[in-house]
């Protein structure tokens, strides 16, 4: 019998934290009592991406803010707003696009700090609520609709919205889609599908189409596979909240590397960045902080919409 050797295990470190200024100390937000079981957050952090000057940003879902971490290790507020924002990615130089929870997609001038809609229903209908997305080299957005979706629901959806305008519904039975990634050759779509514990991965095929969606990998724990990253060898990295785990896998889904969070469980999300982006910078949401690790190959360009 054929046996994988055991993933390589290291701690990550904390690279920055949420000043005391910005922690909405003993306030209460609706979406903790829907998600964090009631609980009071002073944030909850979300959606980390780098822009060309090395700032990291960030969401706090919970209060509608949006920050900016300098180089330096400077926080500054970009916006806050009336909304729980999730993902992001850039549409510009200038302009994020935000998975929204409540607003659907957003567009955010990171100079202005004003906000406005981009994509709020599909033909009337409201999302269930979107989580993440992620932009190919022709412009094209992918993104998912969690909502509240999971086993007992598998009706998440999976959405690319074309450079024309086009909405394309890729996947409308799953349970719980949440992170989102490409292929380094953007041949195949790898999904999170946190409440079925799991990640897919779909080809995309030539006319625009998807088929043969399948499970590329199972975990376990209370809370499955989160934000995902990929390497430009075509190495996934899966945030897996719950076990405050980041798991690496080869190409074949073989675990080769397991980053451990130092400050808690709720590992969310997770970006590349620093020189040649040969870091990767992970959101420990809970507690506030984003932590780091060193990686051997580096992540892949994150491509832009056409704003």
């Amino acid at each position: 019998m054929f046996l994988l050797e055991p993933p390589k295990v290291r701690e990550t470190s904390v690279y920055s934290e949420v000043p005391e200024r910005y922690r909405k100390r003993d306030t209460r937000s609706a979406w903790a009592d829907a998600n964090r079981g009631g609980h009071n957050v002073d944030s909850f952090l979300e959606g980390p991406v780098f822009d060309d000057q090395g700032n990291l940003f960030v969401t706090d879902i919970p209060f509608g803010r949006i920050f900016r971490i300098t180089p330096g290790l400077q926080w500054d507020l970009v916006v806050e707003y009336e909304g729980e924002p999730n993902g992001m990615k850039f549409l510009d130089a200038q302009h994020l696009v935000i998975a929204d929870y409540r607003n659907g997609l957003m567009v955010l001038d990171v100079a202005r700090g004003s906000i406005r809609g981009l994509l709020e229903r599909r033909n009337t209908e409201r999302f269930k609520g979107v989580n993440d997305l992620v932009f190919d080299s022709r412009g094209n957005l992918y993104f998912t609709d969690q909502g509240q979706t999971g086993m007992h629901d598998p009706s998440g959806r999976v959405y690319r919205l074309g450079r024309d305008g086009k909405l394309d519904v890729l996947l409308s039975n799953a349970p719980s889609p949440n992170g989102l990634v490409l292929s380094p050759d953007e041949k195949f779509l790898f999904v999170a599908m946190t409440r079925g514990n799991c990640v897919w991965r779909m080809p995309l095929l030539p006319d625009g189409s998807v088929a043969k969606a399948g499970q590329f990998f199972t975990s376990y724990g209370p809370s499955g596979p989160d934000g995902l990253a990929m390497d430009t060898a075509g190495r996934l990295i899966i945030c897996n909240p719950g076990l405050g785990w980041a798991w690496v896998l080869s190409s074949k889904a073989e675990p080769v590397e397991v980053l451990r969070s130092p400050r808690g469980a709720s590992l969310t999300n997770v970006a590349y960045g620093g020189p040649e982006r040969r870091a990767a910078y992970f959101t420990e949401s809970v507690s506030g902080s984003i932590l780091s690790a060193g990686m051997t190959e580096p992540g892949c360009p994150l491509y832009r919409g056409q704003g």
